[in-house]
């Protein structure tokens, strides 16, 4: 049930029915025997960072993904962990409303782009998921639930607890700002030969809210090549001359290069992305125009990909093909890195130079004014948010590659993911950990806040019960 402006008997309930579940997950954890591994049995995922069995059920988060209401007058939200985007976007589009960034998949849950980052379009001027959040209920490490607020007595785990990936405790409910929406998205593609005119182009929107004396309230790119990328610029419009639908035959990033100006409703703008998660599906045939006629609508989405992904991680088929075909063994390279804007056209140079890899999907971000400030402030001039330590006032780009290189001769697997994470260290850049990591445990700490990270671990988690990040994010228990 989605309660959204009811009477204070349904929130009542709302509320009641999420006590239970709380009570219930409670229960189940510490009835988990010392020493014993804890993990949650979630039906969906979207980390690429395969993970040790340990055997054990994990813990049943039914009951944790409903969205409890929404403040239309307040414009927040106040959402069960486990709640994918979709389900929150649907709740809040009838009253006008979205999160303020809402990640590209359907199937991310709020839960998860607050404990392990997200990203989209409106990043350049609205930051990160977490920066929206006013509260989060956690079920910490040490078997306690806290709500956690950027003042008080646990801001300390608010501040640790994005990036943690469940290793200091698991959200259960967020209380998050919304913004108004308008009907319509019009984008406009902007097309650059040259990657130093592309990244001069994103300072000046950043700066401006606007581009050609239109504003701009979502800003992120494609690059196809070195000498050929797109910046797309979408601003709400309240009417539309036609819309576009990139749910079904047509396919969203191919516009890009067809279309200089197109129209999308709210709703598929916000999901562009999923139908093909990006341009990843041709990997499955769902690009080759016969398969696709023949490949139910319904069926064109993120999630029905990775089934397919995780088909192929336990049975290994096509791995088995390619050997049979004397193919070389291939490396997966799914990353995203933050690059400040001033390296990232050098660093977008050096890959595509050096890494086989295209297209590439750029997003701009900064860091919110509101909450960060006061907090980068209450922190005494450290970073706002330490397990992942963006400069406050600095714009970065978020620049994403998702495929896999063949393993040239005399190399092993994970050399080209190595030699990435050097070069984003040398252009003072940062890696999300959502897929593999390389780093040696005194590189890791020192990009990932340690010394925040185990102060929190110390009080949230004394006795270790969770994993702990480098343990997850690289040793991939």
């Amino acid at each position: 049930m989605t309660v959204a402006h009811q009477p204070a008997r349904a929130l009542t309930a709302a509320a009641t029915d999420h006590a239970a579940a709380r009570e219930r997950l409670l229960a189940q954890y510490r009835a988990i025997p010392a020493g014993s591994p804890v993990r949650l049995a979630k039906r969906t995922s979207n980390l690429f960072r395969p993970r040790q069995g340990t055997g054990q059920p994990g813990l049943d988060v039914a009951g944790l993904d409903r969205v409890i209401s929404v403040d239309p007058v307040a414009r927040t939200a106040d959402v069960q962990a486990m709640t994918t985007y979709e389900q929150l976007v649907d709740a809040t589009l009838p009253h006008g409303l979205m999160p303020s960034v809402v990640p590209q998949l359907k199937t991310i849950t709020i839960g998860g782009a607050v404990t392990g980052l997200g990203i989209e379009a409106s990043s350049f001027r609205n930051g990160l998921p977490h920066e929206a959040v006013r509260e989060i209920e956690v079920l910490t490490g040490a078997g306690e639930v806290v709500v956690a607020r950027p003042e008080g007595p646990h801001a300390d785990l608010f501040r640790s607890f994005p990036n943690s990936y469940g290793t200091l405790g698991y959200a259960l409910r967020l209380v998050i700002d919304l913004e108004p929406v308008q009907p319509f998205v019009k984008l406009r593609h902007i097309a650059f030969t040259d990657l130093a005119e592309l990244t001069a182009a994103i300072g000046r929107v950043m700066e401006d809210r606007a581009f050609q004396e239109e504003p701009v309230d979502f800003l992120d790119g494609t690059v196809f090549s070195a000498d050929e990328a797109y910046l797309t610029m979408g601003s709400w419009a309240s009417t539309a001359p036609s819309t576009s639908d990139y749910t079904g035959r047509d396919i969203y990033y191919r516009s890009l290069r067809e279309r200089p100006v197109d129209y999308l409703t709210v709703r598929d703008y916000l999901w562009r992305w999923d139908t093909d998660w990006f341009w990843c599906s041709r990997a499955f045939g769902a690009q080759n125009r016969t398969l696709r006629r023949l490949w139910p609508k319904r069926l064109l989405r993120s999630d029905v990909y990775w089934k397919i992904i995780r088909a192929e991680n336990r049975y290994h088929v096509a791995e088995r093909i390619d050997r049979w075909r004397g193919l070389p063994d291939r490396e997966r390279v799914v990353q995203d890195v933050e690059i400040p804007l001033e390296r990232t056209a050098d660093f977008l140079g050096w890959f595509l130079r050096e890494v086989p890899i295209e297209p590439v999907w750029l997003c701009p971000i900064r860091l919110r004014d509101t909450g960060s400030t006061a907090l980068f402030a209450a922190a005494g001039g450290g970073t706002p948010w330490p397990l992942y330590p963006l400069k406050p006032g600095q714009t970065y780009v978020n620049v994403g590659f998702w495929s896999t290189v063949a393993i040239a001769p005399g190399s092993a697997d994970g050399d080209v993911n190595r030699r990435i994470e050097r070069v984003v260290a040398d252009h003072d850049g940062h890696k999300s950990l959502y897929s593999d990591a390389y780093y040696s445990e005194d590189d890791f700490w020192r990009l990932y806040g340690g010394a925040d990270y185990h102060d929190a671990k110390a009080r949230y988690d004394p006795e270790s019960r969770l994993l702990d990040l480098y343990a997850k994010a690289v040793n991939r228990r």
